[in-house]
């Protein structure tokens, strides 16, 4: 079937570990998204938006399934999803859709080895991807492999551009029923093996004199070397987009495709602990969400707190199709609608690898708890965890100040908090846990 009003194409595009202020429509001042930001004006922004694991792997798990990292059981780097797993993508292809897959996967456990049918998970048609692609390539070589298993190489080529050229191939195909594509990019995310994020060639000269959040501003870390070649992955990301745009329009696409912009997670450079993420700060956290195309439309402004958790009921009902009752999140489309609804006033973050800890944040509130014995990446979760921090986003937005501990409006809030997030964690399948209230001021 072609794609109609109700069966839309579908376009994700997906970066990694980028900040939500890093985009122009979220106040970002480097003008390094004209694409995404003039995307932003014509569709809907979620200007809350946040991961629900601040992690590669357990976010990717808990997109594509629609559970969190308790049902999943990928709850750190290195777990492959169940054979058999349900995700988007075989719902897409019993509706009939064509289904591709481009770039990142980290859902495979196969490392730089590519990744079986089985480990896939729905993705049975266009497969060109790699499951750590930070481990198969480098900015300007490397390779992705086929559904056939076979690499396919580049060189002399930007990372992020060849991908691009993979997913205008994908969408410049004729085809009698409508396509849902996840193109997944590695940047603006770090090298690995060289320790440093890379810029495509004179781009990082371009923001040598970069803006600097105001978190960062205070506090050691890496960002002082870092923030122009990040900037710099993201100016390009977003000509890609452009051209990502400019072939649905070139196709005659345009009109029927939802175009969908996320990340998985954020960026701290270091500041909040020892490398880029894995923590319950809002630089960590929170998200870059824009959706364009049928019923996101308008230049509508969300501003109730949505989670990546959300992401797969919403690309599903957007596209015609039924969300399963089993999924943790829910659709964002009447929000985007304007619709009225009872949605929740907080959002909830499990966090792994470094720590074994668990997080809400409400408009004004961040509340966090974690389990000072367990092992990050061995411990999925625990039954007993003590407080660790509290922030007034009203009165502190950049968590300066951890309030835990302290006595007072803040002991009254914290209380609340914790019922709160003992109520998350219990409908996200964790056992009733024990929360033990800080003794002392951090």
């Amino acid at each position: 079937m072609p794609p109609t009003g109700d069966n839309p194409n579908v376009l994700v595009v997906f970066t990694d570990q980028q900040r939500w202020d890093t985009a122009g429509c979220y106040g970002g001042p480097m003008e390094l998204t004209p694409n995404l930001d003039a995307m932003a004006r014509r569709g809907v922004r979620f200007q809350n938006a946040f991961t629900c694991q601040p992690v590669c792997g357990p976010a990717r798990a808990s997109i594509q399934t629609g559970l969190y990292a308790e049902a999943t059981g990928v709850f750190r780097n290195g777990i492959a999803l169940r054979a058999g797993q349900r995700t988007i993508a075989h719902h897409f292809t019993e509706a009939g859709y064509d289904v591709g897959y481009i770039g990142k996967w980290h859902l495979g456990g196969t490392g730089t080895e590519p990744v079986p049918r089985q480990a896939r998970c729905g993705y049975d048609g266009l497969w060109e991807a790699s499951d750590v692609l930070e481990f198969t390539s480098h900015p300007y070589e490397g390779r992705v492999f086929d559904a056939g298993d076979k690499p396919i190489e580049f060189r002399d080529r930007y990372r992020v551009d060849f991908l691009t050229d993979r997913a205008t191939s994908f969408i410049e195909a004729k085809r009698e029923r409508p396509f849902y594509l996840y193109l997944s990019y590695i940047e603006p995310h770090q090298q690995n093996d060289w320790g440093r994020v890379c810029a495509p060639e004179g781009y990082a000269e371009r923001f040598a004199n970069p803006w600097v959040p105001p978190d960062l501003r205070d506090k050691p870390g890496d960002w002082q070397q870092q923030l122009p070649d990040y900037y710099g992955c993201i100016a390009r990301i977003d000509e890609c987009l452009g051209r990502l745009m400019e072939c649905l329009e070139a196709t005659g696409q345009a009109d029927n495709t939802l175009v969908v912009f996320t990340s998985d997670h954020g960026c701290h450079f270091r500041t909040r602990n020892g490398e880029y993420k894995r923590s319950c700060h809002e630089s960590c956290i929170r998200i870059p969400m824009v959706f364009a195309g049928p019923r996101f439309g308008g230049g509508r402004v969300v501003h109730d707190l949505v989670s990546l958790i959300d992401l797969a009921p919403t690309l599903l009902t957007a596209a015609g199709l039924e969300a399963p009752d089993e999924f943790h999140g829910r659709s964002m489309l009447p929000l985007a609608e304007g619709e009225p609804t009872d949605w929740p006033e907080e959002v909830f973050m499990q966090i792994s690898e470094a720590t074994v800890e668990r997080a809400i944040r409400t408009r004004r509130w961040k509340y966090s708890v974690f389990d000072p014995t367990a092992h990050g990446g061995k411990d999925p979760s625990s039954n007993t965890y003590v407080e660790r921090y509290l922030y007034d986003l009203q009165a502190d937005p950049y968590e300066s100040v951890n309030l835990i501990g302290r006595r007072g409006i803040y002991r009254d809030a914290a209380d609340e908090l914790m019922q709160r997030l003992k109520r998350r964690m219990t409908e996200a399948g964790e056992p009733a846990p024990e929360i033990r209230p800080a003794r002392h001021y951090a």
